[in-house]
């Protein structure tokens, strides 16, 4: 069955609609559903407050005209429309570049709302599917970049993509894993506070971003997709420690994939698993809410894609899975201590780098990295894709700080900080050098742009040579304003 809309068709197979009257409860309109399907998707941007407050960035943004609606659910969620969208990307606004916002779905921000709902502070979180980022950036905000976060994805080409988004946003707390999750629960178990599993899913509350979402969609391929479902939740729920929170989440909204998955944990565990309501979560959470107390989101009860979240606690210890067979193999790493560590610490400072105690300095051949302290227990246990920062290369006239460590540490109130212009700030991020009108002070120069880091440059005569990263630099029209 086709449905036509103004700017795209989108395919729904009857048997999903069939699967979809009986899942609705009867206080929502199937006609209502259908025709929120047929509605472009609002666009929606979260506040990274790692870098700027909410208050902050909405005065920084006010001359731009944008349309900012908030999100229920997350203080730092917004729906955007903008005017000028077609002439500049949203993705090439200066404020996009440095890592003030990120480009997210509003229903996508429900899953970590919940898991630090009612207080929740955890120490060590897993997001055991992480990429592109979303979720990771959502959650290091949350901490604050405090603890630790081990963010997994299986797909070794979105590994790249994660890391770019942790980078862009300034997150130092976080260790990179390529595993299938289901290895985690005998690898790490009862390591984590808190667990989210955004589980890989069928898909059908995406049609109105992607029309084509349920071309290969069948009821057998639900099934199929829940039986892996369920030996993820089942690893990631034995990699949680007693006490902890869990969340899971999809993007779909049969319930196969969703009520059934979480019916199956609490009949295999009836003794470990407590489901903890969400109908307190935001203002008007009860119009998705499930009588298990999920949030069951169909499209049109807030006008966004389609999702589903529960939350659980774990109340007792489980039998331990058998320990896995693979060898992690030798941690190329030692720590940084004594005099090489205070000068590495002093140098860093002097360049206007800086960083809390919970990050360690760890040494491999001539790499400098700052590790999480948190992350430090399960060294030996799992093998890291990227663990925390890279912070420095050393030679002979001392260190080569790295872009990565300079846009999560930097402090742009330091005395080597040089402010550009919007002009300059273009030719910077298209990998030029810039010519300011007057030269900074100091040849190691701190570059920022609407007081944010975004670079170190060399003073050569009168120009600051550009050191903004190859693979980042960018072309086309920038910002906005």
């Amino acid at each position: 069955m086709f449905f036509c809309r103004w700017y795209q068709v989108a395919y729904f197979p009857d048997a999903f609609l069939t699967q979809m009257r009986e899942a609705m409860p009867s206080t929502l309109s199937f006609d209502d559903f259908l025709a929120a399907c047929q509605r472009p998707l609002r666009r929606s941007i979260r506040v990274n407050t790692l870098k700027i407050s909410v208050a902050d960035f909405l005065t920084l943004t006010a001359p731009y005209n944008w349309s900012l609606t908030p999100v229920p659910w997350c203080a730092e969620g917004f729906w955007i429309e903008r005017d000028d969208e077609e002439s500049v990307p949203l993705g090439s606004t200066a404020e996009h570049l440095s890592g003030l916002f990120y480009i997210q779905e509003a229903s996508s921000m429900l899953p970590v709302a919940a898991l630090f709902a009612e207080g929740n502070t955890p120490e060590r979180v897993m997001d055991v599917a992480a990429a592109p980022g979303s979720k990771t950036t959502q959650i290091a905000a949350k901490m604050n970049n405090q603890g630790a976060i081990l963010a997994n994805e299986f797909s070794a080409s979105r590994v790249k993509v994660l890391h770019a988004n942790i980078s862009r946003c300034g997150i130092a707390n976080v260790a990179l894993t390529h595993f299938d999750g289901r290895v985690f629960g005998a690898a790490l178990p009862e390591a984590f506070d808190a667990i989210l599993l955004d589980a890989p899913c069928s898909g059908e509350g995406v049609v109105r971003k992607d029309p084509d979402a349920l071309k290969n969609w069948s009821p057998e391929s639900n099934l199929e997709i829940a039986a892996t479902q369920r030996e993820l939740l089942d690893s990631a729920f034995h990699a949680l420690r007693p006490g902890g929170t869990l969340v899971y989440s999809t993007c779909t909204l049969n319930r196969d994939e969703n009520e059934n998955v979480m019916q199956w944990l609490i009949e295999t565990y009836p003794d470990a698993v407590e489901f903890l309501p969400l109908g307190d979560l935001f203002p008007e959470a009860e119009r998705a809410l499930t009588p298990e107390g999920f949030l069951h989101v169909f499209p049109q009860i807030y006008d966004c894609e389609g999702f589903f979240v529960a939350r659980l606690r774990k109340t007792a210890a489980i039998p331990a899975l058998p320990a896995p067979k693979y060898k992690v193999g030798n941690f190329p790493f030692s720590p940084l201590k004594g005099r090489e560590s205070v000068l590495v610490t002093q140098a860093a400072n002097a360049n206007g780098l800086q960083w809390a105690d919970t990050l360690r300095l760890w040494q491999r051949d001539k790499e400098i990295w700052l590790f999480p302290g948190e992350i430090e227990p399960l060294i030996g246990k799992v093998r890291f894709s990227r663990l925390g920062v890279k912070l420095a290369e050393t030679h002979n006239k001392g260190y080569r700080w790295q872009h990565e460590a300079v846009i999560a540490l930097a402090n742009p109130n330091h005395s080597h900080a040089f402010e550009l212009t919007l002009t300059e700030a273009e030719e910077w991020y298209r990998g030029r050098d810039v010519y300011p009108h007057t030269a900074p002070a100091t040849d190691d120069v701190l570059v920022t742009f609407q007081h944010q880091p975004i670079g170190l440059a060399k003073r050569i005569g009168s120009r600051l040579k550009n050191s903004y990263p190859r693979d980042l630099v960018r072309d086309g029209k920038l910002f906005t304003g």
